[in-house]
């Protein structure tokens, strides 16, 4: 198994045990006492992904959340916004966007999950980058840091 494989596998394992339902939970979907909320996150956000392996050059993009789960959307410079499906859980935010043509491989279709926290007023987490390819490099995962912008 390659270290890239291990590497997603545990990375799923992660995130379904850290998805779980948790006691604070309400009711489906809504975050309870302490629970994250898209009207914390409303805004626009600076984002910088970092591969974990291999060129380490950080992918640069805009994060823009409405109040609510609907209208978010994710631009890369010089490209339009991509629509981005997001879901609550306790202190976590996940998001999909995509499919996409890729900035880091060009000509390829890329569809971006992610789970991040929001700590200290900056957004961290984990993204994978799963391209329209077959072989080794279809998965790409990455440490993800976004500020508020000004």
């Amino acid at each position: 198994m390659t270290l890239e494989r291990s590497f997603a596998m545990c990375f799923a394992a992660v995130v379904l045990l850290g998805c779980g339902k948790s006691d604070d939970m309400q009711a489906e979907g809504t975050p309870g006492e302490g629970g994250l909320t898209a009207a914390q996150l409303a805004g626009t956000w600076n984002m910088r992904a970092v591969p974990f392996s291999g060129d380490s050059t950080p992918t640069m993009s805009v994060l823009k959340a409405t109040p609510d789960m609907t209208g978010w959307t994710l631009t890369f410079p010089n490209r339009p916004g991509i629509a981005t499906q997001v879901s609550f859980d306790a202190d976590s935010v996940m998001t999909e966007s995509g499919p996409y043509e890729s900035v880091r491989k060009r000509g390829v279709q890329v569809t971006t999950t992610g789970v991040y926290r929001l700590r200290d007023s900056v957004i961290e987490g984990i993204a994978t980058a799963r391209y329209m390819t077959r072989g080794v490099d279809s998965v790409m995962n990455f440490r993800v840091t976004g500020t508020r912008a000004p």
